[in-house]
């Protein structure tokens, strides 16, 4: 797990840091939380990228919602 600074802009022009844990694809494959939804993830997620664990919810969020072909 790495924490990567996320940059988030409150109502005034401050702009506070917040950290991020991120996560390899190998890392949200072998976890107890997406156990059901390995082969799906297998596919969508990309090697050499990290995601946040809201990210790849949004993913296969949208990979579920989307219309048959």
């Amino acid at each position: 797990m790495m924490k990567l600074p996320e940059k988030k802009k409150s109502g005034t022009e401050e702009t506070v840091l917040i950290e991020k844990a991120v996560f390899s694809k190998a890392q949200i494959l072998a976890s107890k939380k997406y156990v059901g939804r390995v082969d799906l993830l297998n596919v969508l997620l990309n090697n050499s990228k990290l995601y946040a664990l809201e990210e790849v919810d949004s993913l296969i969020d949208k990979f579920m919602k989307g219309k048959v072909k």
